[in-house]
């Protein structure tokens, strides 16, 4: 067999058939609710054995638009005298036979459990997409519903870190940056990152009085800032114990808590130890790495550290 493509003046003269559009639009459209689940319910108990769908609602099944219309949709619930309770599903129900789509009651056993959903492939059969539960007990005058609505989401955009790309995103919407390898995703308060894996970073930076002897590495992963401090030794003037002293490091900016400072412990020559800080980010001394508190340490004496870890928002 040749091949093809739709739609094209090649193809039945541009026209498609139902099961062409399906194919085609399935993957465009999300299955599920127009919404977010700060809406109302789609479906909620009615009088009696009925369950009431809420009007002008918009949904989607493989591709298929689906409006509940101007008014409230009542949908029966078939009674039960098994003796024992059953739950039913109401359920958006793309029908190929007719190539519609409508809300209805898929009834349940009694006692069974609740019934699986039907999503068949192909070009016939039904493809079914949870709108809410219905819980009937046994000689029930009433029902009672479970809301379980999925929602149309977005797809992942690729973009840049510019934020003149996406001025106005949408709640749960997710970019990749291919500028910055990040997986983002806006939370309706900021854009959070998902995933970004950087490379490791060595992050000394000389400054007067002391050397570098082992390199601070800085790692990032998930969230998580890994900071492993080298080993540092004096170079220039003693350093009395009450004297703060700035270490050879400095932090990136994305890499800084954003308002906490972080502190570490560090030995020193003489079996001592000593106190370090890292000042948040809207310090002035942002991304810079202090010795805060030590004994006196003299021209030759050593700061050996360890790894600290903190959060960040990057």
């Amino acid at each position: 067999m040749a091949q093809e493509s739709w739609p094209s003046p090649d193809h039945n003269d541009r026209a498609i058939t139902d099961a062409e559009y399906e194919q085609l639009a399935a993957r465009f459209s999300d299955n599920g609710i127009d919404g977010t689940p700060d809406d109302a319910p789609v479906v909620t108990a009615g009088l009696g054995l009925a369950v009431n769908v809420r009007a002008n609602v918009l949904g989607s099944v493989r591709g298929h638009a689906w409006r509940s219309g101007s008014s409230t949709v009542i949908l029966p619930v078939a009674p039960n005298t098994s003796g024992l309770t059953r739950i039913d599903r109401v359920v958006l129900r793309l029908d190929r036979s007719t190539w519609s789509v409508r809300a209805v009651v898929k009834e349940g056993s009694p006692g069974g459990g609740v019934p699986t959903l039907t999503q068949q492939s192909g070009t016939t059969g039904v493809y079914e997409v949870l709108l809410a539960n219905v819980t009937v007990l046994n000689g029930a005058a009433s029902v009672s519903v479970t809301r379980g609505e999925r929602y149309i989401g977005t797809r992942v955009r690729t973009t840049t870190s510019t934020p003149l790309i996406d001025p106005n995103p949408v709640v749960g919407e997710m970019r990749w940056e291919t500028d910055t390898k990040r997986l983002r995703l806006y939370d309706g308060d900021e854009v959070r990152t998902l995933h970004h894996r950087p490379d490791q970073m060595v992050v000394d930076f000389p400054f007067l009085g002391w050397s570098n002897e082992t390199a601070s590495v800085l790692e990032a992963r998930g969230g998580v800032v890994c900071l492993r401090l080298g080993s540092f030794q004096r170079t220039y003037r003693a350093l009395d114990h009450d004297m703060n002293s700035r270490l050879p490091v400095m932090i990136p900016a994305a890499y800084r808590h954003p308002n906490r400072d972080i502190f570490g412990i560090v030995y020193i020559t003489g079996a001592h130890i000593g106190r370090i800080t890292i000042p948040s980010r809207n310090d002035l001394k942002s991304g810079q790495v202090w010795l805060t508190q030590h004994p006196d340490i003299a021209i030759g004496d050593r700061v050996l550290s360890s790894s600290i870890s903190w959060v960040v928002d990057y």
